[in-house]
């Protein structure tokens, strides 16, 4: 009989991963024997560590920050979606080979596609705030699916102007104190910063100039409904909220390291949600 199948998330911090309810949640839900687990990695000792997954038998593992730039040095091949972001948050163990990709950018897609059908209709300009490691995924997700301008806004404008110049002419970077005026006749706007977080300041926008069309969607999860979410359902604009980006990406490593494709179903997201409200 073989060893049950093992895999992990590694980061710091890294105790505020809901990685380890989902992927166990599907373990349980498949009769799959495995066991996901959370592992604290500092950033100078990410190199023995991912040596020590491998000799300890591990199957693969996700990253979380601030790993996802480094890790990618690390793989001995990588696709051509995690080398086009700049950043891996799932990798395998292949015949002695650490192997890399980036599902975030498939997490995010996928989700937006399907909380808000019909987003790419007339959508026309998209605008982004963000220039971190969530937005490379976001912004790489937009171009592949044909968004021809993407208006960029990050209080580090340098950090912007660096994201555009990596990712392609779609990216206009837009002055963040610029903002409200920029998101005018934007079909879509996305927030990518930590901002409107549990425990972070506040997102400070005005949705005015959006139109009535328009899709608003935050990779934050924690609150569910963020600010930003809340004001613009009070418009009666179409809101997508952060967990669905979460659960979504997580899929194509369950099916790497277990060998099952799962289902982002109601019940996982019933699962996380019930966690986010005790935490």
């Amino acid at each position: 009989m073989s060893d049950p199948l093992k895999a992990c998330v590694i980061g710091w911090p890294v105790e505020h991963s809901r990685s380890p309810l989902i992927h166990r949640y599907w373990l349980e839900k498949y009769g799959i024997s495995g066991s996901y687990d959370k592992i604290a990695v500092e950033t100078n000792d990410l190199p023995e560590a991912v040596a020590r997954l491998e000799r300890d038998g591990y199957a693969g593992f996700n990253v979380t920050v601030p790993h996802k730039e480094n890790v990618l040095a690390l793989a001995d091949e990588a696709d051509a979606l995690a080398k086009a972001v700049g950043a891996a948050n799932t990798l395998w163990f292949a015949d002695g080979r650490l192997c890399a990709t980036n599902t975030d950018v498939y997490g995010f897609i996928t989700h937006l596609s399907s909380a808000a059908p019909g987003w790419k209709n007339d959508c026309g300009s998209v605008a982004v705030l963000g220039a971190g490691g969530a937005a490379r995924a976001v912004l790489k997700g937009l171009i592949d699916q044909g968004i021809g301008e993407i208006r960029l806004m990050n209080r580090s404008r340098e950090r912007a102007t660096a994201l555009s110049q990596r990712l392609g002419a779609a990216i206009q970077v837009c002055g963040w104190d610029d903002r409200n005026a920029s998101i005018a006749g934007c079909g879509l706007l996305v927030n990518t910063t930590s901002l409107g977080m549990t425990g972070a300041p506040p997102l400070d926008i005005d949705l005015t100039e959006l139109p009535d069309t328009a899709t608003v969607a935050d990779i934050v999860y924690a609150p569910l409904e963020t600010d930003l979410l809340a004001r613009a359902s009070a418009r009666g604009l179409a809101v997508v909220d952060g967990l669905g980006m979460l659960l979504h990406q997580a899929a194509p490593g369950f099916e790497q390291w277990f060998g099952r494709r799962p289902d982002v179903d109601d019940g996982l997201r019933a699962h996380i949600i019930a966690d986010l409200a005790v935490s």
